[in-house]
């Protein structure tokens, strides 16, 4: 005997982040989407003509993930999820992406995705769909290297800073290629 299917609706998938706020107002800023909600260590927005939405939520705890996780030491946080963004042009879409914060990943698997990191360090992707027209445009390294010093000339906070604050710490490890999507 089976019980019958109760009515199930994505309503958000839930970042956790160590300021749910600061989080919220990258993602509102690059999505362009509405606060819907917005209480001490929680953060809902949503997409103007409704859908899911994406939650934050305070973790005092939060560690960013490793990615790709073969450059995951013993006991790192492993990547569980990321966010796939569909853009009809991609180098548009990083250099918004970057512009409100996000720092593109060293190792980029594919020519049509774009990996980038949040400013607490979940990975994301940009990518074009396989029914546009054309190539997408190929990002330069020199490309990348120009858009991370604009970001520290204007003091925003990069991935590296959230994972390790501390000038003495150790260098990131090197990333080793993995496919993320």
């Amino acid at each position: 005997m089976s019980t019958p299917r109760p009515s199930l609706t994505l309503s958000s998938t839930v970042l956790d982040a160590p300021d749910a706020a600061e989080l919220a107002d990258f993602y509102r800023r690059l999505l362009g989407w509405e606060t819907v909600q917005d209480e001490p260590g929680w953060v809902k927005l949503l997409p103007p003509g409704g859908g899911s939405g994406l939650g934050f939520q305070t973790e005092k705890a939060y560690v960013p993930p490793a990615w790709p996780a073969p450059s995951a030491a013993p006991g790192d946080q492993l990547m569980m999820l990321h966010l796939d963004f569909e853009v009809t042009d991609l180098e548009t879409a990083v250099a918004h992406a970057v512009a409100e914060g996000a720092t593109p990943a060293d190792f980029q698997p594919q020519h049509d995705v774009r990996v980038l990191f949040d400013p607490v360090g979940h990975p994301f992707c940009l990518f074009v769909n396989e029914e546009a027209p054309g190539e997408p445009p190929a990002i330069s390294p020199e490309w990348v290297a120009e858009q991370t010093r604009e970001i520290a000339e204007q003091d925003r906070l990069t991935v590296q800073d959230a994972v390790a604050p501390d000038p003495s710490a150790a260098p990131p490890r090197q990333a080793e290629p993995d496919t993320l999507t």
